[in-house]
């Protein structure tokens, strides 16, 4: 009689809110078992229920917030390990601001596709918290993933497209360089 065990776990999907999409996508694409990060729109309402566009969101009307989905293979990475990454790349201690980007769509938020998901990212701000008395709370907002919109075309993969430009030397840099010193382990490695 053959038997089979599964070995190889299904793809998962987490989706995170942590100011411009730009910096998020660039910082989580570096993880080992990332299959895909799209930038993108959620959180909000969208009254035609077509796909906002970049400045319907930017004029904060439409409560959406720039996040990122990431796709990945928890076998390789867990949900843990991309909330440690989320919660050490971004303020979540301040509301509707990262640096000089204000406004609600750059909110902190996790934006959870099961309750495991919701559960975990609930009580790892409670481990924050709890961790910091003297300082500001955790705001990361911790809601359901309502729907998810794509962001056009010229989001995507943008650092890598633009890493001269400004924005990205200032802001993005720094954080892969974080990123890089304080998370090596979880770092993809890269084929030469």
């Amino acid at each position: 009689m053959l038997s089979f065990v599964e070995t190889d776990k299904k793809n998962e999907t987490a989706v995170f809110g942590g100011g411009c999409f730009w910096c998020t996508e660039a910082v989580f694409g570096m993880l080992k078992g990332i299959k895909s990060v799209t930038p993108g729109y959620a959180g909000g309402l969208t009254g035609s229920g077509q796909a906002p566009t970049y400045e319907e969101v930017s004029s904060g009307e439409t409560g959406h917030a720039e996040v990122i989905r990431i796709e990945y293979d928890p076998a390789q990475i867990s949900f843990h390990d991309l909330l440690t990454v989320f919660f050490a790349t971004h303020d979540p201690n301040t509301r509707n601001r990262q640096g000089n980007d204000v406004g609600t769509q750059y909110r902190s938020v996790i934006l959870y596709a099961s309750d495991e998901q919701k559960q975990e990212a609930e009580r790892f701000i409670g481990e924050l918290n709890a961790s910091s008395k003297e300082g500001a709370p955790v705001v990361t907002e911790v809601k359901p993933l309502d729907r998810f919109y794509e962001a056009e075309e010229y989001h995507k993969d943008y650092y890598a497209r633009n890493p001269k430009n400004r924005y990205c030397e200032v802001v993005i840099n720094p954080k892969l360089k974080k990123v890089q010193e304080h998370f090596a382990e979880l770092l993809a490695v890269k084929s030469t």
